[in-house]
């Protein structure tokens, strides 16, 4: 028999992966959320190592956090992280929840009168919350907007991945070059791109994190100011029953030079964190560069 890609590991995580999702899947929609966010933090964190990881994260930006909050974060943490996978899987039944989630703060003015006018918006959010939340809302009241991915590492698992992040919405692009010049085209012409700009980004500017050296992507920078686009910080924010969400349109970024215009972003980024310690996905190793992604 032969190996699966040549790679039986990738086979079998993938293999599992699916049976787990494809088991989730069969529990009603307000129990399979809440399962999911149950199993991540209580068998895939600790097999994964994601509570050492986000331990020696909080100890770099926030050593003064008392301990106690670090293990409750390292709880919630995953628990967030494995609610936000079930939900892009979950296909119609997560679009039609957050629906009608209400599109609030101070950038709602501005997003509305771009749009009116025709100009072109780039969305700028973080692997927060639910970052599809505010895509699936955006669609859902009449806001349509092309996505960028990173794809995985696995590719079988990638492939029915990017199916269930399509079926939120299309075009979504591949953050390669080929996906970039795609989604470029697409703003250029008038469009409302929406992209994550909280990893580690090898050429980016010299940006900082929760006041901690954190290399950050120039390119909504770049996009905004070569087309005259409108950049707002968006955010999905869990609701404290687990399941609703919170669409925020941050105030949008001023256009200047693109290291204050990126590090703008991720001191909004920071004050929503701040707010919501739980919601933002500690496991990513966000400050070094051996940490990508």
């Amino acid at each position: 028999m032969t190996r699966p890609d040549g790679d039986w590991r990738a086979f079998s995580q993938n293999l599992v992966l699916r049976a787990l999702l494809g088991s989730v899947r069969r529990l009603p929609y307000d129990w399979r959320v809440p399962f999911m966010g149950w199993v991540a933090s209580r068998v895939v964190a600790p097999l994964a190592g994601w509570g050492k990881r986000i331990e020696e994260n909080l100890a770099h930006v926030r050593p003064d956090m008392p301990r106690a909050e670090v293990q409750r974060l390292k709880r919630a943490v995953p628990e967030n992280a494995g609610r936000t996978l079930i939900e892009i899987y979950s296909g119609a039944e997560f679009k039609e929840s957050v629906a009608q989630s209400p599109l609030t703060g101070p950038g709602v003015a501005a997003f509305k009168e771009a749009r009116a006018a025709g100009r072109p918006v780039i969305l700028v959010t973080a692997h927060f919350g639910n970052y599809d939340a505010p895509r699936a809302a955006f669609f859902a009241q009449g806001y349509p907007l092309a996505g960028l991915y990173r794809p995985m590492r696995n590719k079988r698992f990638n492939d029915h991945y990017v199916k269930a992040v399509s079926g939120i919405g299309e075009p979504v692009f591949a953050a390669d070059r080929r996906g970039v010049l795609g989604l470029v085209k697409h703003l250029a012409k008038g469009g409302i791109i929406g992209i994550l700009v909280d990893v580690y980004a090898f050429d980016g500017v010299d940006a900082t994190y929760f006041g901690k050296p954190a290399k950050t992507a120039h390119s909504a920078a770049d996009w905004a100011l070569k087309y005259d686009a409108l950049v707002v910080p968006v955010y999905g924010i869990r609701g404290e029953d687990g399941l609703s969400f919170t669409v925020l349109l941050d105030e949008p970024i001023a256009h200047g030079d693109p290291v204050s215009m990126t590090q703008a972003l991720n001191d909004s980024l920071e004050v929503q964190v701040t707010g919501h310690m739980d919601q933002w996905f500690w496991i990513h190793r966000r400050w070094n560069a051996k940490y990508e992604g």
